[in-house]
């Protein structure tokens, strides 16, 4: 997975996941990358640090920021609509999340709004597959009435 500095017309910068550097382009082409903030399909690269392997393996645990500390009140909001659309809109199939969406994208069941839960493993074998796929922040899949 190729891991994108992005930002959307309306300055909002962010970070997208992907198979490959084609595969971002395919994706923003087809509008299906958008702005999580506002929406905005708009959306460009920016420059992003370079990774570099040193080889060695720190021991330093980094302290674990509180999510809700640093949160804005405008983005609280927006989590909390995006929770309520996707609740609303999607069907939680769990762990099933993988086969369900092959079968949705084979035809082989109705086109619907699913969620669940993947390993980063199958996320990539869905991308590679075109299986169009959209990880959420985290609370936004729950477990409740999981089939």
């Amino acid at each position: 997975m190729k891991v994108f500095r992005l930002a959307c017309a309306q300055g909002h910068d962010f970070e997208g996941w992907f198979a490959s550097a084609e595969a971002f382009e395919d994706q923003r082409a087809a509008g299906h990358v958008r702005c999580p903030v506002c929406g905005e399909s708009g959306v460009s690269r920016l420059p992003s640090a370079p990774y570099v392997n040193t080889g060695a393996r720190g021991t330093q645990t980094l302290p674990v920021a509180s999510p809700a500390a640093a949160a804005s009140p405008e983005l609280a909001t927006a989590l909390a609509a995006l929770k309520t659309f996707v609740e609303t809109n999607t069907e939680n199939v769990g762990r099933q999340f993988p086969e369900v969406a092959r079968r949705i994208h084979y035809g082989e069941e109705e086109r619907r709004g699913i969620r669940g839960r993947v390993t980063p493993e199958e996320a990539a074998e869905l991308a590679e597959e075109g299986v169009d796929a959209l990880a959420l922040p985290p609370g936004l899949v729950l477990d409740e009435g999981v089939h």
